[in-house]
């Protein structure tokens, strides 16, 4: 994408594809306002497109007049627009076979489409957004929770970008004294003890990659699968924490033959539950295997496991073969069909450390316990989200983990008094690992790489 254009003209379709009320097409560059002009006719005769208002008109064929579309127009001139180019927004019908049609008129008057993310790539060439600002335009896009959607809008704002940009600016001036030393020995710069600096700058960069362990759950989910033997609820505990029927429920052992994945809003976070086949020794078919072989496969990878057992009957060796494997990951116990009886005692050896949460999946009982003590196995009872930045990208913590490590070990050379050269270089690494989350040292597959995850038109 980086050896495209910037300087031609742009369009697509920017609401997502299928059927709607309003359809959006965007058109950024030299030529959008030209464009528009000649496929707009305006109610009012007399009327032109006014910048940061909308016209009411018709969208029609240059050559025979043909009314393509009804449409409400905008026209942005830059640098006071999303790509600090001139941007038109055509908000037509949102019925594809319209939309298609308005973007091919423009794209026969000299635009040509845009690639996936080309919007948000001028925004961020052109000097609106930086890169770890762009990165959050695509989280608010994709946000699961009104949590996750705060922390983008955050990173949007330049919460993040200000925080590494301060240390960034913190290793800079060291990297410059250091420097100094090096090329004017003659001069006699005074001896600064850079220890201090270093170890600041340390301690900030490891708090915000300390921030990614929480931060990344917001953004991507935390994967649970919810285990046990056959016929304890897991579907009904799926069912009743997504408020819905999503997963067959019947009184018949083994209905679940493979896995089922959805996700549901606790508290702010996204949980990815995983609904699995019971796990049993001996299964009835080759389809149960199979099933029983993805439940193993899916315990396996997931965070935190929600183990079901049947809380009015006392424990059989299933439910402690499923314990085994659930093993030392997080989990919790949960004791299901209190509504039948009262729940049977489990022995401490039993999932030990694991929190033990009576509930009925059938009527309700005991789900709001749960889901609170979800929250806080997840967040060891922080609030999570607040106004201090917070990583959320695996990007982001990679080069935050390496910028610590170069600064740990430009500390460890400068408290042992080794050659302020070999100083230097490593304090030049962890400046470029934190530029590369802002953009400032980013190379060409890398920005490729990023914006290429972005849909068309954004």
């Amino acid at each position: 994408m980086c050896a495209l254009s910037l300087d031609d003209t742009i369009a697509a379709v920017a609401t997502p594809p299928g059927s709607g009320g309003i359809g959006i097409i965007k058109i950024s560059g030299p030529e959008a306002f030209s464009i528009a002009m000649q496929i707009f006719t305006p109610m009012r005769p007399a009327e032109t497109l006014k910048p940061r208002y909308l016209t009411y008109g018709k969208i029609v064929q240059p050559a025979g007049q043909l009314t393509i579309d009804e449409a409400l127009v905008a026209y942005m001139p830059g640098p006071h627009s999303y790509t600090r180019q001139d941007v038109i927004e055509i908000q037509a019908h949102g019925g594809p076979v319209a939309l298609q049609e308005i973007l091919q008129l423009i794209l026969e008057l000299g635009a040509r489409s845009a690639e996936p993310g080309e919007m948000t790539m001028r925004a961020f060439v052109n000097g609106r957004l930086d890169l770890a600002q762009a990165e959050s335009v695509l989280d608010i896009i994709e946000a699961k929770t009104a949590a996750g959607l705060r922390l983008a809008n955050q990173q949007l704002g330049g919460a993040l970008s200000r925080r590494v940009a301060g240390v960034r600016q913190k290793l800079l001036n060291v990297l410059a004294y250091i420097e100094a030393t090096i090329d004017f020995v003659e001069e006699d710069i005074p001896l600064d003890d850079m220890s201090a600096p270093l170890q600041e700058a340390l301690q900030a960069i490891q708090t915000l990659a300390d921030s990614a362990v929480y931060g990344q759950i917001y953004r991507q989910g935390m994967k649970t699968a919810i285990v046990g033997k056959p016929n304890v609820g897991k579907s009904s505990l799926l069912n009743a924490m997504l408020r819905g029927d999503r997963a067959i429920v019947t009184h018949i052992p083994g209905t679940t033959r493979d896995t089922l994945e959805e996700t549901a809003n606790i508290g702010g976070i996204p949980l990815v539950l995983i609904d699995t086949a019971g796990i049993r020794a001996e299964a009835g078919d080759a389809v149960e295997r199979i099933g029983i072989d993805r439940s193993r496969r899916a315990l396996s990878q997931a965070d935190l496991a929600l183990m079901v057992i049947d809380g009015s009957a006392p424990l059989s060796e299933p439910d402690w073969d499923i314990a085994r494997l659930v093993g030392d990951k997080p989990a919790l116990l949960v004791q299901n069909k209190i509504d039948l009886s009262r729940p049977q005692p489990v022995p401490d050896t039993f999932l030990p450390g694991a929190p033990r949460l009576p509930m009925s999946a059938l009527t309700g009982e005991g789900l709001a316990g749960l889901e609170q003590t979800i929250v806080r196995q997840v967040t060891g009872g922080r609030v999570l989200v607040s106004e201090a930045a917070m990583v959320s990208n695996p990007r982001h913590q990679a080069l935050l983990n390496r910028a610590a490590e170069h600064t740990r070990a430009a500390l460890v050379a400068e408290t042992d008094h080794l050659s302020p050269d070999l100083v230097a270089v490593d304090v030049r690494e962890a400046v470029d690992a934190l530029g590369e989350i802002t953009g400032q040292t980013a190379t060409e597959d890398l920005l490729d790489t990023i914006f290429s995850k972005f849909c068309i038109g954004k």
